[in-house]
């Protein structure tokens, strides 16, 4: 039995009982930010020698190097190559599908000209070295990989270096062998805060990067808190998402399974539906208690739906959109007839599967759109991972002679007004006044 939580809209206190299950206390562990800072000083101040010393201590390796903690480009094909034929083609058609879809992402830079002769403009440029971490040991994904990793690619990234911990020396082969089908240029077999370090701060065999992307552990997250600012990050994610519209006409086996799959992830993640119908939300608390036992994390999954799932009645669409545009889900599905229509109403999502076959799950892995998505509502003012976060803008201006007595004139009377003379004489000097 699974006891989670009804919820009616038109109750007095819901939008408290709604704030109450969309709370999430995202404070840092002050023991894992002191743990963290401890070792990205060790990492900053002894380099090599101290990545070393904390691999062998965390992950019980023996090195006695970082160059032996590197994979060649052979170890990752000789992964791919001994793949499973139906493993292997799973990720080159997920890859394909990623790269594809990313590409429609590529910026490019654009100018033009006045008519006086002044140029202005946009240069467009990647990123020269991004570093990806990748969770190692039992939280092995290769899907994260292709999702971080071909866009960085595709948007032209120099050289993409990713770090990945293997406990007691234990590698996966599908994580190598997603690198490999994403052209990741090194991989260096180290995890944790102290990996952080090494991209963000340079070691002896690491270089520097520009910027850190991937997800982690809380010491992986609070050293890319710390390091931001040295170098980019990606975004510091909270726990798995999902939203769910139904207009009750879906089965509800399916939406069941949708909750779980969000569910599974750990105890924090959160898993809602919203319906109109009251009997579609009672059919699908009837799956959830058939289907649970069926599940191998049954006990994740029941501590994640009782304390951060929710099953809510609405009045109407009108009003799930509404709610749904308040909560800013990572993950949403319209589980509705005409969802074309219904996704003119949100306006906060992560992403948004449209239609009763568009489940969440092919989203994770080959869809083709990223699935590193804002969490805890930060998608009312973030997107997706593109490869827009592996390029910058430069502006361009190239001021005609012309052009420097016209903005000359206007630059000089607002540099007096903000009693900035030197800025004022700088644009004077380039026309007579």
């Amino acid at each position: 039995m699974v006891n989670i939580k009804r919820l009616h809209a038109s109750n007095p206190n819901f939008d408290r009982s709604l704030q109450q299950l969309l709370a999430f206390e995202n404070a840092m562990d002050a023991s894992v930010d002191a743990t963290v800072a401890q070792i990205l000083t060790e990492i900053k101040t002894r380099g090599d020698a101290a990545l070393v010393e904390y691999t062998n201590r965390f992950d019980q390796v023996n090195a006695s190097s970082v160059k032996e903690l590197e994979l060649t480009q052979a170890n990752l094909h000789q992964s791919l190559n001994i793949l499973p034929v139906r493993q292997r083609q799973a990720l080159e058609q997920a890859a394909g599908r990623i790269k594809s879809y990313h590409e429609k992402q590529v910026s490019e830079s654009w100018q033009y000209r006045e008519s006086d002769h002044t140029l202005l403009g946009q240069k467009i440029t990647p990123l020269d070295r991004v570093g990806l971490y990748v969770p190692g040991g039992k939280a092995s994904y290769p899907s994260s990989v292709l999702m971080n990793a071909i866009p960085a690619k595709v948007a032209g990234v120099g050289e993409l270096i990713m770090v990945v911990p293997t406990p007691h020396g234990e590698k996966n082969d599908l994580v190598l062998a997603a690198a490999a089908i994403s052209q990741v240029d090194r991989v260096f077999t180290i995890g944790g805060a102290q990996a952080v370090g090494a991209l963000a701060y340079g070691t002896e065999t690491i270089p520097q990067v520009d910027k850190i992307v991937g997800p982690g552990n809380a010491y992986v997250a609070a050293a890319k808190r710390r390091v931001f600012g040295i170098v980019g990050i990606d975004m510091v994610a909270g726990p798995s998402e999902i939203l769910v519209i139904c207009d009750g006409k879906t089965n509800p086996d399916w939406i069941a399974m949708d909750l779980f799959s969000q569910a599974e992830h750990d105890e924090l993640a959160q898993s809602i539906l919203l319906s109109p119908d009251a009997g579609f939300l009672d059919a699908v608390a009837q799956s959830i208690n058939q289907l649970i036992e069926t599940m191998s994390r049954k006990d994740v999954i029941r501590t994640s739906l009782e304390n951060r799932g929710a099953l809510i009645q609405v009045h109407d669409l009108n009003e799930a959109c509404a709610l749904a545009n308040k909560i800013s889900p990572e993950h949403l599905e319209l589980s509705v007839d005409n969802a074309e229509f219904w996704v003119s109403k949100i306006r906060h999502a992560g992403a948004i599967f449209m239609g009763r076959h568009t489940c969440e799950a092919l989203g994770d892995y080959c869809a083709g759109p990223n699935h590193v998505l804002p969490t805890s509502r930060t998608a009312r003012f973030s997107s997706p991972l593109g490869v827009y976060d592996f390029q910058k803008r430069s502006s361009l201006i190239q001021v005609s002679e012309q052009g420097a007595a016209t903005l000359g004139s206007i630059a000089s009377i607002l540099a007096h007004g903000e009693g900035l003379p030197a800025h004022a004489k700088s644009a004077e000097y380039r026309f007579k006044t």
